[in-house]
Protein backbone atom coordinates (compact mmCIF):
# COMPACT_ATOMS: atom_id res chain seq x y z
CA UNK A 1 0.00 0.00 0.00
CA UNK A 2 2.64 2.13 1.10
CA UNK A 3 4.41 1.19 -2.55
CA UNK A 4 1.13 2.47 -4.26
CA UNK A 5 0.77 5.53 -2.27
CA UNK A 6 4.17 6.65 -3.19
CA UNK A 7 3.53 6.20 -7.37
CA UNK A 8 0.09 7.82 -6.99
CA UNK A 9 1.64 11.20 -5.92
CA UNK A 10 4.91 10.27 -8.10
CA UNK A 11 7.72 9.66 -4.86
CA UNK A 12 9.98 7.06 -4.69
CA UNK A 13 9.27 4.78 -1.67
CA UNK A 14 11.93 6.42 0.63
CA UNK A 15 10.45 9.71 -0.49
CA UNK A 16 6.84 9.00 1.35
CA UNK A 17 7.30 9.90 4.35
CA UNK A 18 8.96 13.20 3.92
CA UNK A 19 6.09 13.93 1.43
CA UNK A 20 3.62 13.27 3.66
CA UNK A 21 5.44 15.62 6.43
CA UNK A 22 5.81 18.37 3.82
CA UNK A 23 1.67 18.15 3.11
CA UNK A 24 1.41 18.30 6.96
CA UNK A 25 3.17 21.31 7.09
CA UNK A 26 1.56 23.22 4.93
CA UNK A 27 -1.79 21.96 6.11
CA UNK A 28 -0.88 23.50 9.41
CA UNK A 29 -0.03 26.80 8.13
CA UNK A 30 -2.73 27.41 5.75
CA UNK A 31 -5.44 26.18 8.32
CA UNK A 32 -4.35 28.39 10.93
CA UNK A 33 -4.11 31.19 8.37
CA UNK A 34 -7.39 30.82 6.49
CA UNK A 35 -9.07 30.44 9.71
CA UNK A 36 -8.07 34.24 10.72
CA UNK A 37 -8.17 35.30 6.80
CA UNK A 38 -11.60 35.61 6.75
CA UNK A 39 -11.49 37.71 10.22
CA UNK A 40 -8.44 39.84 8.41
CA UNK A 41 -10.73 40.78 5.05
CA UNK A 42 -13.80 41.66 7.14
CA UNK A 43 -11.45 43.98 9.60
CA UNK A 44 -9.96 45.31 6.27
CA UNK A 45 -13.28 47.12 5.63
CA UNK A 46 -14.08 47.92 8.99
CA UNK A 47 -11.22 50.01 8.79
CA UNK A 48 -12.45 51.50 5.59
CA UNK A 49 -12.65 49.68 1.95
CA UNK A 50 -11.22 53.70 1.08
CA UNK A 51 -8.16 53.27 2.88
CA UNK A 52 -7.39 49.87 2.10
CA UNK A 53 -4.39 51.37 0.48
CA UNK A 54 -3.05 52.80 3.12
CA UNK A 55 -2.83 49.22 5.29
CA UNK A 56 -1.36 47.78 1.84
CA UNK A 57 1.53 50.86 2.48
CA UNK A 58 2.02 50.33 6.08
CA UNK A 59 2.41 46.33 5.35
CA UNK A 60 5.56 46.82 3.03
CA UNK A 61 6.27 49.85 5.36
CA UNK A 62 6.50 46.75 8.05
CA UNK A 63 8.21 44.29 5.85
CA UNK A 64 11.30 46.93 4.81
CA UNK A 65 11.59 47.32 8.88
CA UNK A 66 10.88 43.09 9.51
CA UNK A 67 13.21 41.69 6.41
CA UNK A 68 16.53 43.24 7.40
CA UNK A 69 16.28 41.71 10.86
CA UNK A 70 15.45 38.38 9.95
CA UNK A 71 18.24 38.47 7.33
CA UNK A 72 20.21 39.43 10.22
CA UNK A 73 18.69 36.75 12.56
CA UNK A 74 19.74 34.48 9.46
CA UNK A 75 23.27 35.19 9.39
CA UNK A 76 23.92 34.52 12.78
CA UNK A 77 21.65 31.34 13.98
CA UNK A 78 22.19 27.86 12.35
CA UNK A 79 19.84 26.94 9.36
CA UNK A 80 18.59 24.21 10.35
CA UNK A 81 17.37 26.58 13.76
CA UNK A 82 16.59 29.89 11.96
CA UNK A 83 12.94 28.26 11.41
CA UNK A 84 12.90 27.79 15.22
CA UNK A 85 13.20 31.43 15.61
CA UNK A 86 10.80 32.72 13.61
CA UNK A 87 8.14 30.82 13.99
CA UNK A 88 8.53 30.90 17.61
CA UNK A 89 8.78 34.64 17.29
CA UNK A 90 5.34 34.55 15.27
CA UNK A 91 3.64 31.60 17.91
CA UNK A 92 4.10 34.57 20.86
CA UNK A 93 2.77 37.17 18.26
CA UNK A 94 -0.43 35.60 17.87
CA UNK A 95 -0.74 34.98 22.29
CA UNK A 96 -0.19 38.36 22.74
CA UNK A 97 -3.18 39.25 19.59
CA UNK A 98 -5.45 36.58 21.54
CA UNK A 99 -5.03 38.40 24.81
CA UNK A 100 -6.30 41.81 22.89
CA UNK A 101 -8.93 40.72 21.12
CA UNK A 102 -10.35 39.09 24.36
CA UNK A 103 -9.14 41.92 26.62
CA UNK A 104 -10.09 45.09 24.60
CA UNK A 105 -12.30 43.87 21.89
CA UNK A 106 -12.41 44.65 18.45
CA UNK A 107 -11.39 48.37 17.99
CA UNK A 108 -10.53 50.44 15.17
CA UNK A 109 -6.81 50.45 15.37
CA UNK A 110 -6.52 47.00 16.82
CA UNK A 111 -8.34 45.84 13.63
CA UNK A 112 -5.64 47.73 11.56
CA UNK A 113 -2.73 46.67 13.41
CA UNK A 114 -4.19 42.79 13.13
CA UNK A 115 -4.70 43.31 9.45
CA UNK A 116 -1.10 44.60 8.66
CA UNK A 117 0.37 42.39 11.11
CA UNK A 118 -1.54 39.17 9.81
CA UNK A 119 -0.10 40.36 6.45
CA UNK A 120 3.30 40.29 7.34
CA UNK A 121 2.78 36.88 9.19
CA UNK A 122 1.43 35.19 5.98
CA UNK A 123 3.98 36.14 3.45
CA UNK A 124 6.94 35.60 6.33
CA UNK A 125 5.84 32.12 7.54
CA UNK A 126 4.78 30.88 4.24
CA UNK A 127 8.02 31.69 2.16
CA UNK A 128 9.75 30.57 4.67
CA UNK A 129 8.19 27.05 4.92
CA UNK A 130 8.96 27.41 1.30
CA UNK A 131 12.45 27.85 1.25
CA UNK A 132 13.13 25.14 3.89
CA UNK A 133 10.92 22.56 0.99
CA UNK A 134 13.81 24.01 -1.41
CA UNK A 135 16.41 22.94 1.19
CA UNK A 136 15.46 19.67 2.10
CA UNK A 137 15.00 18.16 -1.37
CA UNK A 138 17.25 18.52 -4.66
CA UNK A 139 15.62 19.66 -7.83
CA UNK A 140 14.35 16.72 -9.26
CA UNK A 141 12.59 15.67 -6.18
CA UNK A 142 11.02 19.35 -6.12
CA UNK A 143 9.62 18.68 -9.73
CA UNK A 144 7.81 15.64 -8.93
CA UNK A 145 6.98 16.15 -5.35
CA UNK A 146 5.99 20.11 -4.85
CA UNK A 147 2.62 19.57 -6.10
CA UNK A 148 1.51 17.30 -3.77
CA UNK A 149 3.41 18.99 -0.90
CA UNK A 150 1.60 22.31 -2.19
CA UNK A 151 -1.74 20.65 -1.97
CA UNK A 152 -1.49 20.55 1.64
CA UNK A 153 -1.89 24.55 1.79
CA UNK A 154 -4.92 23.78 0.05
CA UNK A 155 -6.55 21.13 1.86
CA UNK A 156 -5.23 23.64 4.79
CA UNK A 157 -6.61 26.62 3.02
CA UNK A 158 -10.22 24.52 2.38
CA UNK A 159 -10.25 23.36 6.36
CA UNK A 160 -9.84 26.58 7.29
CA UNK A 161 -12.44 28.96 6.10
CA UNK A 162 -15.06 25.98 6.88
CA UNK A 163 -13.33 26.02 11.04
CA UNK A 164 -13.60 29.89 10.94
CA UNK A 165 -17.29 29.81 9.76
CA UNK A 166 -18.32 26.85 12.20
CA UNK A 167 -16.46 28.39 14.80
CA UNK A 168 -16.15 32.17 14.80
CA UNK A 169 -19.54 32.54 17.07
CA UNK A 170 -18.17 29.65 20.04
CA UNK A 171 -14.55 31.17 20.13
CA UNK A 172 -14.65 34.68 18.39
CA UNK A 173 -11.09 35.62 17.17
CA UNK A 174 -9.24 35.32 20.46
CA UNK A 175 -10.18 31.63 20.40
CA UNK A 176 -9.08 31.33 16.63
CA UNK A 177 -5.84 33.07 16.63
CA UNK A 178 -5.28 30.10 19.71
CA UNK A 179 -6.04 27.60 17.66
CA UNK A 180 -3.90 28.99 14.92
CA UNK A 181 -0.27 29.29 17.62
CA UNK A 182 -1.46 25.55 17.98
CA UNK A 183 -0.74 24.52 14.37
CA UNK A 184 1.75 26.69 14.10
CA UNK A 185 3.52 24.75 16.93
CA UNK A 186 2.66 21.57 15.50
CA UNK A 187 3.93 22.77 12.10
CA UNK A 188 7.57 23.47 14.24
CA UNK A 189 7.58 19.76 15.00
CA UNK A 190 7.74 19.02 11.53
CA UNK A 191 10.10 20.64 10.38
CA UNK A 192 12.59 19.23 13.18
CA UNK A 193 11.49 15.42 11.32
CA UNK A 194 12.03 17.10 7.43
CA UNK A 195 15.66 18.34 8.34
CA UNK A 196 16.54 15.18 10.09
CA UNK A 197 15.59 13.39 6.84
CA UNK A 198 17.21 16.01 4.43
CA UNK A 199 20.50 14.42 5.71
CA UNK A 200 19.66 10.48 5.30
CA UNK A 201 17.53 10.84 1.53
CA UNK A 202 16.96 14.69 0.42
CA UNK A 203 19.25 17.44 -0.59
CA UNK A 204 22.01 16.76 1.94
CA UNK A 205 22.18 12.65 1.43
CA UNK A 206 25.18 11.07 0.77
CA UNK A 207 26.09 10.66 -2.85
CA UNK A 208 24.10 14.16 -3.83
CA UNK A 209 25.04 17.30 -5.64
CA UNK A 210 27.39 19.18 -2.94
CA UNK A 211 25.16 21.94 -0.54
CA UNK A 212 25.85 24.09 2.14
CA UNK A 213 25.52 22.31 5.84
CA UNK A 214 22.22 23.82 7.39
CA UNK A 215 24.51 23.79 10.96
CA UNK A 216 26.40 26.97 9.44
CA UNK A 217 23.91 30.40 9.35
CA UNK A 218 23.62 31.32 5.85
CA UNK A 219 26.22 33.58 4.58
CA UNK A 220 26.17 37.50 3.46
CA UNK A 221 24.28 40.15 5.26
CA UNK A 222 21.09 41.70 6.32
CA UNK A 223 21.15 43.05 2.58
CA UNK A 224 22.37 40.66 0.71
CA UNK A 225 19.54 39.24 -0.44
CA UNK A 226 18.26 42.64 -2.30
CA UNK A 227 21.41 42.91 -3.64
CA UNK A 228 21.32 38.71 -5.09
CA UNK A 229 18.48 40.37 -6.84
CA UNK A 230 20.03 43.62 -7.69
CA UNK A 231 22.97 41.35 -9.47
CA UNK A 232 20.91 38.97 -11.19
CA UNK A 233 18.75 39.18 -14.44
CA UNK A 234 17.34 35.68 -13.42
CA UNK A 235 16.18 36.85 -9.89
CA UNK A 236 15.53 39.78 -11.44
CA UNK A 237 12.85 38.22 -13.78
CA UNK A 238 11.28 36.56 -10.82
CA UNK A 239 10.55 39.69 -8.65
CA UNK A 240 8.96 41.37 -11.90
CA UNK A 241 6.91 38.06 -12.39
CA UNK A 242 6.13 38.77 -8.30
CA UNK A 243 5.30 43.02 -8.96
CA UNK A 244 3.22 41.59 -12.09
CA UNK A 245 1.28 38.93 -9.91
CA UNK A 246 0.69 41.27 -7.20
CA UNK A 247 -0.72 44.20 -9.43
CA UNK A 248 -3.26 41.33 -10.94
CA UNK A 249 -4.62 40.43 -7.48
CA UNK A 250 -4.58 43.97 -5.72
CA UNK A 251 -6.55 44.99 -8.51
CA UNK A 252 -9.06 42.45 -8.40
CA UNK A 253 -8.71 42.20 -4.37
CA UNK A 254 -10.05 45.83 -4.04
CA UNK A 255 -13.17 44.99 -6.22
CA UNK A 256 -14.00 42.07 -4.11
CA UNK A 257 -13.99 44.25 -1.10
CA UNK A 258 -16.09 47.61 -2.33
CA UNK A 259 -18.29 45.10 -4.06
CA UNK A 260 -18.71 42.93 -0.41
CA UNK A 261 -19.16 46.70 1.49
CA UNK A 262 -22.00 47.19 -0.24
CA UNK A 263 -23.77 44.27 -0.88
CA UNK A 264 -23.01 42.54 2.63
CA UNK A 265 -22.78 45.59 5.29
CA UNK A 266 -23.11 43.06 8.28
CA UNK A 267 -19.62 42.06 9.78
CA UNK A 268 -20.76 38.55 10.50
CA UNK A 269 -22.27 38.31 6.69
CA UNK A 270 -18.94 39.24 5.31
CA UNK A 271 -16.77 36.67 7.10
CA UNK A 272 -19.44 34.27 5.71
CA UNK A 273 -18.63 35.20 2.26
CA UNK A 274 -15.19 35.27 2.01
CA UNK A 275 -15.02 32.14 4.05
CA UNK A 276 -17.30 30.46 1.32
CA UNK A 277 -14.99 32.58 -1.59
CA UNK A 278 -11.84 30.57 0.41
CA UNK A 279 -13.31 27.25 0.97
CA UNK A 280 -14.18 26.89 -3.33
CA UNK A 281 -10.77 28.31 -4.07
CA UNK A 282 -9.23 25.80 -1.99
CA UNK A 283 -11.08 23.06 -3.24
CA UNK A 284 -10.35 23.78 -6.78
CA UNK A 285 -7.02 24.16 -5.84
CA UNK A 286 -6.71 20.93 -3.92
CA UNK A 287 -8.34 18.95 -6.94
CA UNK A 288 -5.79 20.43 -9.22
CA UNK A 289 -2.64 19.81 -7.59
CA UNK A 290 -4.17 16.20 -6.61
CA UNK A 291 -4.60 15.31 -10.21
CA UNK A 292 -3.67 17.67 -12.84
CA UNK A 293 -0.37 19.98 -11.86
CA UNK A 294 2.29 17.14 -11.02
CA UNK A 295 1.23 15.71 -14.69
CA UNK A 296 1.54 18.88 -15.93
CA UNK A 297 5.08 20.02 -14.73
CA UNK A 298 6.52 16.55 -15.59
CA UNK A 299 5.28 16.75 -19.37
CA UNK A 300 4.80 20.17 -20.62
CA UNK A 301 7.39 21.77 -17.73
CA UNK A 302 7.61 24.65 -15.42
CA UNK A 303 7.27 26.70 -18.05
CA UNK A 304 3.46 25.87 -18.27
CA UNK A 305 2.84 26.13 -14.58
CA UNK A 306 3.84 29.96 -14.64
CA UNK A 307 1.96 30.44 -18.10
CA UNK A 308 -0.87 29.43 -17.74
CA UNK A 309 -3.05 31.19 -15.22
CA UNK A 310 -1.49 34.47 -16.10
CA UNK A 311 -3.38 33.76 -20.00
CA UNK A 312 -6.37 32.87 -18.18
CA UNK A 313 -6.34 35.82 -16.17
CA UNK A 314 -5.72 37.88 -19.37
CA UNK A 315 -9.04 36.16 -20.75
CA UNK A 316 -10.85 36.93 -17.68
CA UNK A 317 -10.24 40.50 -17.64
CA UNK A 318 -11.50 41.23 -20.62
CA UNK A 319 -14.87 39.37 -19.71
CA UNK A 320 -14.98 41.83 -16.65
CA UNK A 321 -14.59 44.42 -19.25
CA UNK A 322 -17.96 43.27 -20.59
CA UNK A 323 -19.56 42.81 -17.87
CA UNK A 324 -18.67 44.12 -14.96
CA UNK A 325 -20.77 42.19 -12.05
CA UNK A 326 -20.34 40.49 -9.23
CA UNK A 327 -20.71 37.29 -9.95
CA UNK A 328 -18.39 37.77 -13.13
CA UNK A 329 -15.56 39.02 -10.22
CA UNK A 330 -15.91 36.45 -7.80
CA UNK A 331 -15.49 34.24 -10.57
CA UNK A 332 -12.49 35.51 -11.88
CA UNK A 333 -11.19 36.02 -8.05
CA UNK A 334 -11.54 32.40 -8.06
CA UNK A 335 -9.82 31.28 -11.07
CA UNK A 336 -7.01 33.36 -10.18
CA UNK A 337 -6.57 32.61 -6.94
CA UNK A 338 -6.87 28.43 -7.71
CA UNK A 339 -4.20 29.12 -10.87
CA UNK A 340 -1.85 30.66 -8.49
CA UNK A 341 -1.88 28.19 -5.30
CA UNK A 342 -2.20 24.99 -7.73
CA UNK A 343 0.20 26.13 -10.84
CA UNK A 344 1.79 29.87 -10.25
CA UNK A 345 3.15 29.10 -6.32
CA UNK A 346 4.28 25.57 -7.22
CA UNK A 347 6.00 26.98 -10.14
CA UNK A 348 7.54 30.08 -8.81
CA UNK A 349 9.65 27.44 -5.88
CA UNK A 350 10.95 24.82 -8.08
CA UNK A 351 12.53 28.10 -9.66
CA UNK A 352 14.48 28.63 -6.53
CA UNK A 353 15.33 24.51 -5.73
CA UNK A 354 18.95 24.61 -7.51
CA UNK A 355 19.90 27.63 -6.16
CA UNK A 356 22.42 28.25 -3.39
CA UNK A 357 21.64 28.81 0.23
CA UNK A 358 21.73 32.45 0.47
CA UNK A 359 19.47 33.10 -2.99
CA UNK A 360 17.17 30.23 -1.31
CA UNK A 361 16.71 32.40 2.17
CA UNK A 362 17.97 35.78 1.45
CA UNK A 363 17.19 36.65 -1.82
CA UNK A 364 14.10 34.15 -1.93
CA UNK A 365 12.48 35.84 1.23
CA UNK A 366 13.18 39.40 -0.30
CA UNK A 367 11.14 38.91 -3.06
CA UNK A 368 8.51 36.73 -1.33
CA UNK A 369 8.04 39.52 1.33
CA UNK A 370 9.43 43.28 0.50
CA UNK A 371 8.90 42.69 -3.51
CA UNK A 372 5.84 41.38 -3.02
CA UNK A 373 4.34 43.93 -0.35
CA UNK A 374 5.59 46.63 -2.60
CA UNK A 375 4.02 45.80 -5.39
CA UNK A 376 0.95 45.21 -3.21
CA UNK A 377 1.27 48.93 -2.25
CA UNK A 378 2.09 50.64 -5.84
CA UNK A 379 -0.37 48.80 -7.60
CA UNK A 380 -2.84 49.67 -4.29
CA UNK A 381 -2.57 53.38 -5.48
CA UNK A 382 -2.59 52.82 -9.09
CA UNK A 383 -6.53 51.26 -8.45
CA UNK A 384 -6.82 54.62 -6.49
CA UNK A 385 -5.15 56.74 -9.11
CA UNK A 386 -7.54 54.61 -11.97
CA UNK A 387 -10.71 55.00 -9.63
CA UNK A 388 -10.24 58.78 -9.89
CA UNK A 389 -10.62 58.69 -13.44
CA UNK A 390 -14.27 57.98 -12.92
CA UNK A 391 -14.79 54.58 -15.69
CA UNK A 392 -15.33 52.30 -13.22
CA UNK A 393 -14.18 48.33 -13.26
CA UNK A 394 -14.09 48.49 -17.26
CA UNK A 395 -10.87 50.35 -17.08
CA UNK A 396 -9.60 48.48 -14.12
CA UNK A 397 -9.86 44.99 -16.24
CA UNK A 398 -8.54 46.48 -19.40
CA UNK A 399 -5.20 47.76 -17.59
CA UNK A 400 -5.47 44.16 -16.02
CA UNK A 401 -5.77 42.30 -18.80
CA UNK A 402 -2.49 43.67 -19.98
CA UNK A 403 -0.72 43.37 -16.74
CA UNK A 404 -1.97 39.42 -16.79
CA UNK A 405 -0.74 39.40 -20.65
CA UNK A 406 2.65 40.78 -19.87
CA UNK A 407 2.86 38.56 -16.96
CA UNK A 408 2.35 35.18 -18.98
CA UNK A 409 5.03 36.37 -21.12
CA UNK A 410 7.67 36.59 -18.47
CA UNK A 411 6.30 33.41 -16.80
CA UNK A 412 7.00 31.64 -19.81
CA UNK A 413 10.57 32.97 -20.10
CA UNK A 414 11.32 32.11 -16.81
CA UNK A 415 10.33 28.31 -17.29
CA UNK A 416 12.12 27.93 -20.26
CA UNK A 417 15.28 28.94 -18.01
CA UNK A 418 14.51 26.52 -15.06
CA UNK A 419 13.32 23.61 -17.80
CA UNK A 420 16.45 23.78 -19.29
CA UNK A 421 18.39 23.57 -16.05
CA UNK A 422 15.99 20.61 -14.45
CA UNK A 423 16.73 18.93 -17.95
CA UNK A 424 20.39 19.20 -17.73
CA UNK A 425 20.40 18.06 -14.52
CA UNK A 426 19.41 14.39 -15.17
CA UNK A 427 23.45 14.42 -16.50
CA UNK A 428 24.63 14.56 -13.17
CA UNK A 429 25.99 16.97 -10.55
CA UNK A 430 28.56 18.67 -12.19
CA UNK A 431 26.42 19.75 -14.75
CA UNK A 432 23.34 20.58 -12.59
CA UNK A 433 25.88 23.10 -11.36
CA UNK A 434 26.77 24.48 -14.31
CA UNK A 435 23.35 24.68 -15.79
CA UNK A 436 21.57 26.87 -12.99
CA UNK A 437 19.68 29.58 -14.01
Amino acid sequence: MRHRLARAINAADDELNAALAGFALFFCLFCGYFMLRPIREAMGIQAGVEHLQWLFSATFIAMLLAVPLFAWLNSRVPRRQFVDWVFGFFGLNLLVFAVLFSVAGEGLWLARGFYVWISVYNLFVVSLAWSLMADVFDTLQAKRLFAFIAAGASLGGLSGPALSALLIAQLDAAGLILLTSLLLGLALWLKHWLMAWRERCGAGRPGAAPSESPRHPVPGNPFSGLTRVLHSPYLLGVAAFVVLLATVSTFLYFEQARLVAELFPERNAQVRVFASIDFVVQAGALASQLFITGRVAQHLGIRMLLTAAPLLMCLGFVGLALAPTFAVLAGLMIVRRIGEYAFVRPGREMLFAPLDAETKYKAKNFIDTVVYRGGDALSGWAKSLLDTLGQGAVLIALVGAGCAAVWAMLGWYLGNRADRAADTSRAGPASARSSTP
